[in-house]
C-alpha cells in the first residue's frame, strides 16, 4: 500500500464556492467572503472578532505588531513547535525565550515558564499541539494575569479542541489558528487571529493591508500585504460549515487506530484527560527505536513525520543566534514521537496495515 501522511478532504460544495467567487469577476482580494468567513470563525470559537490572513505566520506576526511588541521584549515559547512560533518574535525585534514542556499534551510547563519570566517578558505563547489543548493552559493563563503579561495562544493545530467545554482560542488575550493544508479544515494556505479586543481587531485589519483604512483613501499605519484572497475565504466558509463532521470522523478513526496500536508494548499511545476534547489534527505515538521504525514504515509505503524537531537545536537558532540551552523533557519527548497518517478518507484496511507493519517491525527485532 501507499499511505501518505495526510490527504486533503474536499467535496463539490468546495469547488462551487470557489467557482462562484471567481465568476463574480470582481473583489478577488478583499471581497464579501472575507467578512463572512471572519464572522463564522468568531461565532464558532466564541470570540467577538476574527481577522483572516494569508497564513498563520502572517497572522502571528501582525498580532505582535498590534500589541506593540518590539526590541528588547521577551516572549516565552516552547521549542517543541513549528518554527513559526519562535520566528514571530524575531520578526518584530523581540527575543524568543524557550521553556520546557509537560508530558501530557506537550504544552508549556507553567513551572518552567515561571522560572523564565523576567522584567522584559511581555508574552507567554503556548501552543496547542496536534489537535489537543495545552493541558496546563488555565495555569498559564493565571500566571500571565499574575505577572501582568499577555497570553497569546498558538492554536494553529487545534481548531475546535476543548478543555472542560472551553474552546482553544478563548483562554488568553488572543489566539492564532492556521488553515494550512494539513489542518482539520483548510484553505490551502491561510490563518486568522481571534480576539475580544476592539482595538487589536482594528489594528490587525490595518496591518494586513498596508496600513490602509477602510475608506481606502488614507494610510494610517505601517502595514503589509497579509491579505487572504476572497476565493480562499469562500473555500474556508465551505470547509468550516462541515468542520464538526470532519472532526468527528477524525476522532472515530483515532479511536480505531488506538485500539489496534495499544496491543504493541514497544509504543506508547498518549493518554489525554477525560475533560479534553481532542480533534486529532495529528495522531502521534512515542516509540522505541523511533528512527528505525520511521525508515521501516517508509519502505512499506507509510508516510510519517517527526513533529517537531526542537527549535533551539536547529542550525539557525544554535549556530547563528547562539542559543545554548538544555530542555530535558522537550529533547526526550522529541526523540520518541512519531506522527502517523490520519485523515478523513483513511480506511480501516489502511489502518490495519499501518498497525500490522508496526507490529512486524518490533517482532523482527
Amino acid at each position: 500500500m501507499e499511505i501518505p501522511l495526510f490527504k486533503i478532504y474536499w467535496d463539490e460544495e468546495d469547488i462551487k464556492a470557489v467557482s462562484d467567487a471567481l465568476k463574480r469577476g470582481r473583489d478577488w482580494a478583499l471581497g464579501p467572503n472575507i467578512e463572512e468567513f471572519e464572522k463564522l470563525i468568531a461565532q464558532y470559537i466564541g470570540t467577538k472578532h476574527s481577522v483572516v490572513f494569508n497564513s498563520g505566520g502572517s497572522a502571528l506576526h501582525a498580532l505582535l505588531i498590534a500589541y506593540g511588541i518590539g526590541k528588547d521584549d521577551e516572549i516565552i515559547v516552547p521549542s517543541f513547535s513549528f518554527i513559526c512560533t519562535a520566528n514571530a518574535p524575531l520578526y518584530v525585534g523581540a527575543k524568543p525565550i524557550f521553556a520546557d514542556i509537560e508530558d501530557i499534551s506537550y504544552g508549556l510547563d507553567p513551572k518552567d515558564v515561571r522560572k523564565k519570566i523576567t522584567e522584559k517578558t511581555k508574552v507567554i505563547m503556548p501552543i496547542h499541539y496536534g489537535g489537543a489543548v495545552c493541558s496546563k493552559i488555565k495555569e498559564l493563563s493565571s500566571l500571565a494575569k499574575e505577572k501582568g503579561i499577555l497570553l497569546i495562544e498558538d492554536a494553529a493545530e487545534s481548531f475546535g479542541a476543548k478543555l472542560s467545554g472551553q474552546k482553544t482560542g478563548t483562554f488568553g488575550d488572543a489566539a492564532m489558528f492556521s488553515f494550512c493544508q494539513t489542518k482539520v479544515f483548510t484553505t490551502g494556505e491561510g490563518g486568522c487571529i481571534v480576539t475580544n479586543s476592539d482595538d487589536i481587531h482594528e489594528k490587525l485589519k490595518l496591518i494586513r493591508s498596508y496600513g490602509r483604512d477602510e475608506s481606502g483613501l488614507k494610510y494610517v499605519f505601517l502595514g503589509y500585504n497579509f491579505r487572504m484572497s476572497d476565493a480562499l475565504a469562500a473555500l474556508g466558509i465551505s470547509q468550516l460549515k462541515k468542520v464538526d463532521k470532519l472532526i468527528n470522523i477524525r476522532r472515530e478513526k483515532a479511536g480505531y487506530l488506538t485500539g489496534l496500536l495499544s496491543q504493541i508494548k514497544e509504543i506508547t499511545i498518549p493518554q489525554f484527560p477525560s475533560e479534553m476534547f481532542h480533534v486529532f489534527q495529528e495522531y502521534h505515538i512515542r516509540a522505541e527505536s523511533r528512527d528505525a521504525l520511521k525508515d521501516y514504515l517508509a519502505k512499506k509505503g507509510i508516510g510519517t513525520r517527526i513533529s517537531f524537531p526542537p527549535i533551539h537545536l536547529t542550525d539557525y537558532y544554535k549556530n547563528t543566534l547562539g542559543y545554548n540551552i538544555s530542555l530535558p523533557k522537550t529533547e526526550k519527548i522529541v526523540s520518541e514521537t512519531l506522527t502517523l497518517p490520519l485523515y478523513v478518507d483513511l480506511t480501516e484496511q489502511e489502518m490495519d496495515y499501518i498497525a500490522q507493519q508496526i507490529k512486524n517491525f518490533y517482532d523482527q527485532k
